[in-house]
C-alpha cells in the first residue's frame, strides 16, 4: 500500500519490520557496518536474542528460529555478510507471498489485515476515523483510539508498548488519514500491573 503522507513521523525512514522497533533496526544497521565477519557474526547472534525477546509470539511457530534469521536478513537489506545458520535465500518471499488469514484477524476496506491483538472495537474505530471530518471530535477519538491501541498491545502483545508502532499502525490502518506526531502526542500512563483486557466483541459499557 502506497499512501501519500504515510511517513508521519518527521520523515524518518520507514521500518522494514515494524514489530521489532527502531532501536533493533539501528543495531542491525550497525552490525552491517562492522569491519570483520567475526564482529558481525557476534552482533547478529545478540540481535537475534533481542528480536526474540521483543517479539516472543514468534515462538508459537515451530520454525521460529528460521523466521528470526529471515527477518534479520530482510532488516539488513540483504547486506549482512555473516555465516548464516539457516538458508535465508527465500526470505524475500515473506513480503511478496500472501499469508493465510489467521483466526481473529480482520480486514480493512483495502484488504489489509488488522492485527488480532487490537480486537474488533479498535478495527471499528479505524473505519470510523477514516470518514470523520477534522476537528476536536476527531482529535479526541484519535487520542482515545491511540491509547486503547497501546493498552491492547500491553495486554495481548506480550507487554510490548512501542509508541512508534501504535503511530505507524494508526496511520496504516486509516489509509494515511490519521497521523500523530510523537514529538507532541502524549500517551496516557499505563500500569502494567493493572491491565484490564478489552473485549474483542466490540461491546461498550454504558
Amino acid at each position: 500500500m502506497n499512501i501519500k503522507g504515510l511517513d508521519y513521523n518527521t520523515q524518518r525512514e520507514k521500518l522494514i519490520m515494524s514489530e521489532y522497533g527502531r532501536e533493533i533496526q539501528k543495531m542491525v544497521d550497525y552490525a552491517v557496518s562492522l569491519p570483520t565477519k567475526a564482529e558481525r557474526q557476534k552482533a547478529a547472534q545478540t540481535i537475534i536474542s533481542l528480536m526474540e525477546n521483543k517479539n516472543p509470539q514468534v515462538r508459537e511457530n515451530a520454525d521460529y528460529q528460521q523466521t528470526l534469521w529471515d527477518h534479520l536478513y530482510l532488516m539488513s537489506n540483504c547486506e549482512l555478510d555473516i555465516d548464516w545458520p539457516y538458508d535465508v535465500s527465500a526470505a524475500k518471499n515473506i513480503h511478496t507471498k500472501p499469508q493465510p488469514m489467521k483466526r481473529g484477524e480482520g480486514k480493512g476496506e483495502r484488504g489489509e489485515r488488522y492485527p488480532r491483538y487490537y480486537g474488533q472495537l479498535i478495527t471499528e474505530l479505524f473505519e470510523r476515523l477514516k470518514s470523520m471530518p477534522e476537528g476536536e471530535e476527531r482529535d479526541e477519538l484519535v487520542r482515545l483510539t491511540a491509547n486503547q491501541m497501546k493498552r491492547n498491545l500491553a495486554t495481548w502483545g506480550h507487554g510490548s508498548m512501542d509508541d512508534e508502532k501504535v503511530a505507524d499502525d494508526l496511520a496504516r490502518f486509516t489509509d494515511g488519514i490519521i497521523q500523530i506526531d510523537l514529538h507532541k502526542f502524549r500517551f496516557d500512563r499505563i500500569d502494567l500491573s493493572d491491565k484490564m483486557p478489552v473485549s474483542n466483541k466490540g461491546k461498550r459499557k454504558k
